[in-house]
């Protein structure tokens, strides 16, 4: 096998989009569960913004000159966020993701992130023991959630679109959370209009980037989330990520009429600090 890594460039996006959607569609369908990208069109589109982006490396897998995989690293902050990585279903058991997975890691080694992070399939025991290999600790069991858009408010709790005037507060909250800000995506959320923040008592108290798949929230409650999904138009892609483990949170969705779509884990490797108050995690972690 003549397996050579090197970086992705936009005119890979067809073919690495194309294998994406295929493996996740192999993947989900193998466990009875619907793909993450709809058709092979979404995950394209995905692809072509993320080989785009300046703030994405990305390494593209080939065997004999033929596209076989691909992975990427979001460098758009202090922690990075691994994925997705996806190999042709063709040519797995090859160890092609394994070495995709090495070169991010030696990517995020030679620009210092202190950290790591991932989402994967909950129901993927496979790519679960990989990374729990690769020195990944599971963090949070996700439920992503999905459902008719709720049209609620929470008393006392205002939401309305964010500004890039609003990103000194919006830091000031994912620090509280998370003890670090993740400004780079919140940035460009703000820039395509999607980015939302919720004020209590006349001052910032969260925000979210989209309610949905690539999207995520942060709030100094749990209320403060409830806001933001209630306000939300709709629940972008196959839906939110929510950690189950908040509770009242979580039967608050289920109550208003959400359901689950499929479990999914948070995994870091690195630094991690336990979080503080309320979050919705982005599949990009």
């Amino acid at each position: 096998m003549n397996l050579k890594l090197r970086p992705g460039t936009p005119d890979d996006a067809l073919a690495c989009g194309t294998i994406c959607y295929q493996a996740f569609k192999h993947i989900s369908e193998a466990h009875n569960f619907p793909p993450d990208f709809p058709s092979p069109e979404v995950a394209v589109g995905l692809l072509t913004w993320m080989l785009a982006h300046p703030k994405f490396y990305s390494v593209v897998a080939e065997i004999d000159g033929r596209v076989v995989g691909s992975n990427f690293l979001d460098e758009r902050n202090v922690i990075a966020g691994l994925g997705p990585i996806t190999v042709d279903p063709a040519t797995q058991n090859r160890a092609v993701g394994r070495q995709l997975m090495e070169a991010a890691h030696e990517r995020a080694r030679t620009r210092n992130f202190t950290g790591v992070r991932l989402i994967q399939a909950g129901f993927h025991t496979r790519s679960l023991s990989l990374y729990a290999k690769l020195g990944y600790d599971v963090r949070e069991h996700l439920a992503c959630m999905q459902g008719e858009p709720l049209n609620l408010s929470v008393e006392g709790h205002a939401v309305r679109p964010a500004t890039q005037a609003d990103v000194e507060s919006c830091n000031r909250v994912c620090q509280y959370v998370h003890g670090h800000d993740r400004e780079g995506e919140l940035r460009d959320a703000i820039t395509k209009g999607s980015a939302t923040v919720v004020e209590y008592d006349g001052r910032i108290t969260g925000y979210a980037t989209i309610i949905g798949f690539f999207g995520h929230a942060v709030g100094e409650s749990s209320e403060d989330v409830k806001a933001l999904i209630g306000a939300a138009k709709e629940f972008a892609g196959p839906g939110f990520l929510l950690p189950t483990r908040s509770g009242e949170l979580f039967r608050w969705c289920l109550a208003n009429g959400l359901r689950i779509k499929q479990p999914m884990t948070l995994m870091t490797k690195g630094l991690y600090n336990e979080p503080a108050g309320a979050f919705l995690p982005s599949i990009l972690y």
